[in-house]
């Protein structure tokens, strides 16, 4: 049994994906194949599992020796299961840069398309054969897109990525603005969350000069509540830096409605790299990023000390 699994912290992509590969190996290729969590899948994630009906994939801490795996979503080994180069990984399919540090046992598969999202990736990939999706795993796809997208407001939006997500919603009977909204206010609704959970939701490991960074995205159509915690959020990141081995912990408030991030900036290490990267001058905890909604594209790649 092939075990697919995205990254940790599983947003919308690294849930919906490892279902939609697992049906197609199971379904399709004729390869018993089972989806997999690396922790609690994202508020949004669960609404949409919710919506289509589809069951909560399994969460797990790491994988067996030897054990067949695919691998959704990232090729990052910072964001995948400890003991992940002693498995037996047979393909990748992911939309992300190439990081390196992966061993496989033998020559395998491995797909990296410049796409906004795993699943257009996977659609892709699947051929004449993704007309054969039942409805569930069609609304999967969607809801993947409209995610990674913010509804084609990011500029990781491709015209592959768009088309797709048209198409789907058009063969769903469903209203893209309409169902977006659903899924951006489930997204926005973090008030049952903990500052530290807030900080882990989106978040990704990266290293810059020496330092490790846990880059954290919390997209919301509602930034408002979140920034009236700033205070004690700025206080939990000593905690979750010190307890996930990061130096520092950079969170980025995306306000999906008005295409903006605003940077917390707790020290002076975080106004540094606000200022290096950005182009900004900070006076402030916090800086105001006009246009800034995409980690992958206008984030990771501009941080600098």
């Amino acid at each position: 049994m092939i075990k697919v699994f995205g990254h940790k912290a599983p947003d919308t992509d690294s849930t919906g994906a490892p279902i939609i590969w697992a049906w197609y190996l199971g379904e399709i290729k004729g390869t018993p194949a089972q989806a997999a969590l690396l922790g609690a899948p994202s508020a949004e994630a669960q609404f949409v599992l919710d919506r289509w009906g589809v069951e909560q994939p399994g969460i797990i801490a790491d994988v067996a020796a030897g054990e067949p795996v695919v691998i959704v979503d990232t090729n990052n080994p910072a964001e995948l299961p400890e003991r992940i180069n002693e498995a037996d990984i047979c393909a990748i399919i992911d939309h992300h840069k190439l990081t390196g540090g992966i061993e496989t046992k033998a020559p395998i598969d491995i797909t990296i398309r410049p796409l906004a999202c795993t699943a257009t990736v996977m659609h892709e990939l699947m051929g004449a054969d993704a007309a054969k999706m039942p409805e569930a795993i069609k609304g999967l796809m969607l809801s993947c897109i409209l995610s990674d997208t913010l509804e084609f407001r990011s500029p990781t939006t491709t015209d592959a990525d768009r088309a797709l997500a048209q198409a789907l919603a058009q063969d769903l009977g469903i209203s893209i603005p309409d169902y977006a909204a659903e899924m951006f206010a489930a997204k926005s609704d973090v008030s049952s969350f903990s500052d530290a959970e807030l900080l882990r939701m989106d978040s990704k490991s990266f290293d810059l000069s020496g330092k490790t960074l846990r880059v954290s995205v919390l997209e919301t159509t509602a930034p408002a509540p979140v920034l009236a915690r700033k205070d004690s959020l700025m206080r939990s990141m000593r905690e979750v830096a010190a307890e996930d081995g990061a130096d520092e912990v950079l969170l980025f408030v995306v306000d999906i409605l008005r295409e903006e991030a605003t940077l917390l900036v707790p020290n002076d290490t975080v106004r540094r790299i606000a200022e290096t990267s950005f182009g900004v001058s900070v006076t402030g905890d916090s800086v105001l990023l006009p246009g800034v909604m995409s980690r992958k594209k206008q984030i990771i790649p501009v941080l600098a000390l």
